[in-house]
């Protein structure tokens, strides 16, 4: 089988879905750490793997991806067979996923990557947080999460009865949030609170954040 290798950063939100996705399926890969700090995800060689000069970049075999999605996605329907079983079959549950997965990533995400940022990630780079960012998406986070509520007050995951990478692509952006002053945002929310408890408390979501330094 040829090797998998993810070059990024344990600290990158998008490199964490990539992880946890790899572990959810049970497969062996090579990580190459970036250091973000001193630039390195903007020089070559890893900005012939992405362009963009962002982490994640994957790599199997003589394959090349970049944007952690379309990542996660592939590994999945490469090996649909193995570990935990990712996406929905049946054509009606699956379209409905579908909307959720279209949620995390233009509503919930767009909100959640500028909160992680001001209160997680900046602070690692001994930068100031602007609270004027931080009030005004805490208020858009509230609202997303009123509908989470209802949502998760009809089913147990967000895209269905069982967890898929609808849920798993919310995780890095919680490890961050529920860590910071937002964490009463979902802990208000009794299905809220439940749905966060159960997905990362998974034991492959653990052996992402044991890559993280202390």
């Amino acid at each position: 089988m040829s090797t998998i290798k993810v070059h990024g950063s344990p600290f990158s939100t998008a490199t964490m879905r990539v992880t946890a996705t790899l572990y959810e399926k049970q497969l062996e890969f090579e990580f190459v750490y970036l250091n973000l700090k001193i630039g390195e995800h903007k020089k070559e060689p890893f900005i012939l793997l992405n362009p963009f000069g962002q982490v994640p970049a994957f790599e199997h075999g003589d394959l090349k991806l970049f944007e952690s999605r379309a990542i996660t996605q592939y590994i999945e329907q490469e090996y649909a067979e193995k570990g935990t079983k990712l996406t929905i079959t049946d054509s009606k549950k699956k379209a409905l996923a579908g909307v959720w997965w279209e949620v995390e990533s233009q509503h919930y995400d767009q909100v959640a990557t500028k909160l992680v940022t001001e209160l997680g990630i900046k602070p690692l780079f001994g930068k100031a947080t602007d609270p004027k960012v931080v009030e005004e998406n805490e208020g858009k986070l509230d609202s997303i999460l009123d509908v989470y509520e209802k949502r998760l007050s009809e089913s147990k995951y967000l895209g269905g009865e069982c967890f898929t990478l609808v849920d798993l692509h919310h995780l890095p952006s919680l490890h961050y949030l529920m860590k910071s002053q937002c964490k009463n945002l979902y802990e208000s929310r009794p299905h809220v609170s439940a749905w966060v408890a159960d997905v990362t408390a998974r034991p492959a979501w653990a052996k992402v954040v044991a890559m993280i330094p202390k």
